[in-house]
């Protein structure tokens, strides 16, 4: 074991400065960590080995140092192409242009990239998927089966070949699991549609990120950690949050994770509706049903998963006491973020 260890490290030492484009890079990594890669063959050879402990710690250390290696090269690639960009553009001259007062990014899309960021360094793969989908995707998945009163805290707008708008982003749940399998971590953002009322931490049209984790031994503790890592990061501080119990049929347990009101101090205002909480990410243990539908062995695996709240992160991070600015497209509201 210990000759088949150092022999994977000489290789892919060897292979590593042969990396120079994306494609490459993941061709290696899929051969020495993906789930048939020689890591996953160097596990399942523990069991013929008889100091395991040893020789677990061994394969354990090649893994980091091969993910170690991998991260840094697509750092240096990613230099390497703005580099490049730079050096080939064309040189800049201000006398072709008028002077005028430029834009900004929207605050949501701010706050998605800095939290795609977090999740990134963490592992996490970025998905996109669709704002349209099928009641299959939205409900029936997700262990919503039609008439279950579950639906009706998330009435949405519907369209004449009975696809709809989708209520939030766990409609992409089954579809990322059957894409990836498991082990699986992901994250996919996206813009969420609800028949609802207006208020100041209400909307019709908001945006949730959706993440999942899924690997053996998962419990609440992991979700947990990585909820207040993201938030402490995004806030450049510790974050007050809270626990507590909630329903969701696609989740079990089920909680609901508020955040002290950023606004207000945790002293009462509209944003949070005089709670001093405002609720940020419902999340859970993905219910043994949904992973089942997803095309994972429940017997081995479990999973966590959140559906943050990127508007209402946004509100929280940036001072906006009313949800609807966001989409007022009032220049006045939104022009402050230029300097960000």
């Amino acid at each position: 074991m210990k000759e088949r260890i150092e022999e994977l490290k000489r290789s892919f030492t060897e292979k590593l400065p042969s990396l120079t484009d994306k494609e490459s890079l993941e061709a290696v990594r899929i051969a020495y960590l993906g789930k048939k890669g020689y890591i996953a063959e160097l596990m399942k050879g523990l069991r013929d080995v008889s100091d395991k402990k040893t020789a677990g710690q061994l394969i354990n250390d090649l893994k980091n140092e091969i993910e170690g290696a991998l991260g840094a090269r697509d750092e240096e690639l990613a230099s390497a192409a703005i580099e490049a960009q730079i050096r080939s553009a064309k040189k800049y001259n201000p006398t072709l242009i008028p002077e005028r007062e430029l834009g900004s990014y929207h605050p949501i899309t701010l706050a998605t990239r800095e939290v795609e960021a977090v999740f990134e360094r963490m592992g996490f793969t970025i998905e996109n998927y669709a704002e349209i989908v099928g009641d299959y995707e939205c409900f029936e998945a997700l262990n919503i089966p039609k008439h279950h009163p579950a639906r009706d805290m998330q009435d949405t707008y519907y369209l004449d070949n009975g696809q709809l708008l989708k209520t939030h982003t766990s409609a992409a749940q089954n579809s990322i699991m059957k894409k990836y399998g498991a082990p699986l971590r992901a994250i996919f953002p996206g813009r969420c549609f609800r028949n609802e009322s207006t208020d100041a931490c209400h909307e019709n049209t908001f945006f949730q990120m959706e993440g999942m984790m899924i690997d053996e031994n998962i419990s609440i503790s992991n979700l947990i950690y990585f909820m207040k890592t993201m938030l402490s990061e995004v806030f450049n501080r510790d974050v007050k949050v809270r626990l507590r119990p909630g329903f969701f049929p696609f989740v079990e347990p089920g909680f609901e994770l508020d955040i002290n009101c950023e606004i207000c101090g945790g002293d009462g205002c509209p944003s949070c509706k005089n709670s001093g909480w405002l609720e940020l990410c419902p999340c859970g243990m993905i219910h043994p049903a949904v992973l089942r539908e997803g095309g994972i062995d429940t017997e081995k695996y479990t999973g966590f998963a959140f559906g943050l709240g990127l508007t209402r992160l946004a509100m929280m991070k940036y001072g906006v006491k009313d949800i609807r600015d966001f989409n007022s497209g009032s220049l006045k509201s939104l022009s402050q973020f230029k300097s960000i």
